[in-house]
């Protein structure tokens, strides 16, 4: 994930320095970046700024990136831009809370927990599965022989996450590329699973929402529920590497 960003602001300093720019027949030393590399820009700010259901003026964004880029008058100073942002912040963190609130006390996030423990219940006793103290199930396929990992570890993994229903929520083979992260950061099954495993083991990981993400519905990037409120949650989890 690190050489991933480290490509990518590589690859956009190359573009402007040297990616298809030609000189502006008004100002001989500087460089106009091509609609091409002008529009990856943009795609690239986008995807740092990128959040479900907010939508910008698109009209008043150019024209503020315009102004300060190209040093003109702009209607704010930084200090008010910035006053402008934080309020916009404050309510956008408003509005997410009562949707949150919503969605927790929703008949169909009661139901999801319903069926989420009668699964688990149902789970925990058939052959192979282990349930630990804190009611995390697991399943050894295969038993690695290398290190474990502790809680402030990083690990390299490759993963499949799937709902009850057999839904693939995000599947790190499916991108054939495996995701590294540190075991403080993630949910509480996988913080206490993954210290479970060797290098070189798969399990399955049996969550309940409790040692998940909870009663919140949680979105993919284009907005969706990819992961319902109050959803039991089953990884198939390869432990590649250990960092730190």
């Amino acid at each position: 994930m690190k050489n991933k960003i480290i490509a990518v602001s590589i690859t956009l300093v190359c573009i402007l320095i040297f990616g298809s720019c030609q000189r502006r027949p008004d100002n001989p030393n500087a460089f106009e970046m091509d609609k091409d590399s002008s529009y990856a820009i943009g795609m690239y700010l986008a995807s740092q700024f990128h959040i479900p259901d907010v939508y910008y003026d698109y009209r008043s964004l150019m024209e503020g990136f315009r102004d300060y880029n190209e040093m003109q008058e702009t209607r704010f100073t930084m200090d008010q831009a910035l006053r402008i942002l934080d309020a916009s912040f404050e309510r956008l963190l408003a509005s997410n809370e009562a949707m949150m609130d919503q969605s927790m006390t929703s008949e169909e996030n009661l139901l999801n927990l319903e069926e989420s423990s009668l699964f688990l219940e149902e789970n925990a006793r058939k052959p192979g599965i282990i349930t630990t103290n804190s009611g995390l199930q697991y399943e050894i396929i295969v038993q690695g022989s290398g290190a474990r990992p502790t809680a402030m570890n990083d690990v390299e993994v490759h993963y499949e996450g799937t709902l009850i229903n057999g839904y693939v929520f995000d599947s790190s083979y499916e991108r054939d590329e495996p995701i590294v992260f540190s075991l403080n950061e993630v949910i509480r099954g996988w913080t206490e699973g993954v210290q479970l495993m060797n290098v070189g083991s798969t399990f399955i990981f049996y969550i309940h929402p409790d040692l998940a993400y909870g009663p919140y519905d949680r979105y993919d990037r284009f907005g969706n529920v990819a992961i319902p409120g109050n959803s039991a949650l089953i990884f198939k989890v390869e432990l590649l590497s250990i960092f730190n």
